[in-house]
């Protein structure tokens, strides 16, 4: 198996798609819930222009400041003191007056979706003890007001507040509840990518040792008894060091053997060990190989072809933002050809570069007769080699 890096966040994958869709759906609930509610009373003629002025004024601030807070708070940034201040006087505003006007059933509605945005800054427990206070405090605030005013039928001023702090700061935390566990599930799958190739990585330097510690160790103690037979019987002494050659030579032999089948592994094998850690990486990974075709391949073109599936493996953790990737082997005239497709492009393509980068790649395979070529387009990445049997 090849050894590839774990797959980093960049910023446009699909957690950050997630986060601007909880994003909309927060900010877009108070900017409608507040528009329709606040802007049919704003918009009624009836009302003095001076308070619908004031208000409308007031309620379009409080959205534009929630919307701000919450986008600070999906991305773990400390709430701004100027936009809490901004969204705390507008909502203020927004439910003062028609309050005072006599407006019991869309006051509250401001000041109950600024608490459910700013609880969303406090720890869970705390986050609720504040909803809970909302919901005590504001409905409070109704009744006295309508008291006060002798309004005759209080409940309206009562349940209306209550409904609103329910309304908003359960669904507000809910929101941002599933996001963080979308977050952490995110940080899981990468991790689980980084732990594949560790665990390739503890594999290989596993082999090695059993293979060099063994021979070091038979070779140092030849040694040690080939120097103190140096002088009392030389012939014996030469024939340990003869030995110890041997040794060396067959602990080269042997690593020689461990890299190469570690490099020179079968193509299916290949294929296989590329789409288990993908899929450990988060990628939904589909297979389509010709087994047998993959076996009667000539060595050197099945080699190339395993070293496509390796840099096209790399380059797919490292650069893209995948979700879904293929690979596919099929005959194609008197050799094979071999499809890597995902979903992830990323914008620019591979550039040139040492060692088995694509480029180089291609190089290799039109010097066996073969044929490598990629292309990204409508957010797909395809990389297609063929080989002459």
């Amino acid at each position: 198996m090849s050894t590839v890096s774990a797959p980093a966040d960049d910023g446009a994958g699909g957690l950050a798609g997630f986060r601007r869709n909880v994003w909309w759906a927060l900010a877009g609930t108070v900017a409608c819930v507040l528009g329709f509610a606040v802007g049919d009373w704003v918009l009624d003629p009836g009302v003095h222009p001076g308070l619908r002025a004031v208000t409308g004024l007031a309620t379009a601030a409080t959205i534009v400041a929630c919307a701000v807070l919450l986008g600070r708070r999906m991305r773990d940034e400390p709430a701004s003191a100027g936009w809490l201040v901004t969204a705390c006087g507008a909502a203020v505003l927004a439910g003062a007056v028609p309050l005072a006007a006599g407006n019991f059933g869309i006051w509250s509605i401001a000041p109950a979706a600024t608490i459910a945005v700013l609880v969303m800054f406090l720890p869970p427990r705390r986050a609720w003890q504040a909803l809970a206070a909302a919901l005590v405090v504001l409905p409070a605030v109704g009744v006295a007001t309508a008291l006060a005013a002798g309004e005759p039928h209080v409940g309206h001023a009562a349940w209306m507040p209550a409904l609103m702090v329910v309304a908003f700061g359960p669904a507000m935390l809910g929101m941002l509840r599933g996001w963080q566990v979308a977050a952490r599930l995110d940080d899981a799958r990468r991790m689980a990518g980084r732990l594949a190739v560790a665990d390739e990585r503890l594999r290989f330097a596993a082999d090695l040792h059993d293979i060099q510690g063994h021979h070091l160790q038979v070779i140092a103690l030849k040694s040690e008894l080939a120097a103190r037979l140096a002088e009392a019987d030389p012939a014996r002494a030469a024939e340990q060091m003869r030995e110890v050659q041997q040794l060396a030579g067959d602990a080269l032999r042997e690593t020689r053997a461990l890299v190469q089948g570690y490099r020179r592994t079968t193509l299916s094998a290949e294929i296989s060990n590329a789409s288990r850690v993908l899929t450990a990486a988060g990628v939904t990974v589909r297979t389509d190989v010709d087994a047998d075709l993959a076996a009667a391949l000539p060595e050197a073109p099945r080699g190339l072809l395993g070293l496509v599936v390796r840099e096209a493996t790399t380059n797919l953790l490292r650069h893209s933002r995948a979700t879904r990737a293929a690979f596919v082997l099929l005959p194609e005239d008197a050799g094979a050809r071999l499809v890597i497709d995902n979903d992830g492009a990323s914008p620019g393509g591979p550039s040139a570069g040492d060692g088995t980068g694509l480029v180089s790649l291609a190089e290799r395979l039109a010097a066996v007769g073969g044929r490598l070529s990629w292309a990204g387009e409508d957010g797909r990445f395809v990389v297609t080699a063929t080989v002459s049997a």
